[in-house]
């Protein structure tokens, strides 16, 4: 069974349950979805896999959080190139920009985006964030 990890960053709930959508498409597709807080993760977890997922909502200036996931993407960005990624997160002002910003950084290193935006949710996820976020975990599946 291909395994699809989907490693994030949450500060209020908002950005865990979109990752908790996207184990759902995972399993759904009949893969095995390792849902990992950025805090536990490192390079490694990505290193021979094809597809994975990064979640984080918008900080501050519209940023990634400073002191998890920017180390982290930081640290991955020379080995992703060629791989699937799915980009998500929460924001609760501002207009996506940290969004745009991050889809940009990760093909600029050769990522293939599974969502071509990324997928957004302003606060809490509603129902068609959580539909987009299930398709894309689908889409994961396919691609591990």
């Amino acid at each position: 069974m291909a395994e699809v990890k989907i490693i994030y960053w949450s500060g209020t709930g908002n950005t865990a349950a979109m990752a908790q959508s996207v184990a759902d498409g995972v399993a759904a597709a009949g893969a095995e979805a390792k849902i990992i807080p950025v805090e536990n993760a490192g390079a490694a977890d990505i290193a021979d896999v094809k597809a994975f997922a990064l979640g984080c909502p918008s900080m501050g200036a519209e940023q990634l959080e400073e002191s998890s996931m920017e180390p982290f993407v930081e640290e991955i960005l020379g080995s992703v190139s060629g791989k699937k990624i799915l980009l998500f997160g929460s924001y609760g002002w501002g207009d996506g920009e940290w969004m745009r910003n991050w889809v940009e950084q990760m093909t600029g290193a050769g990522a293939e985006m599974i969502e071509a935006e990324g997928i957004i949710a302003n606060e809490a996820p509603d129902a068609d964030a959580q539909a987009a976020c299930e398709a894309a975990g689908k889409a994961l599946a396919a691609n591990a």
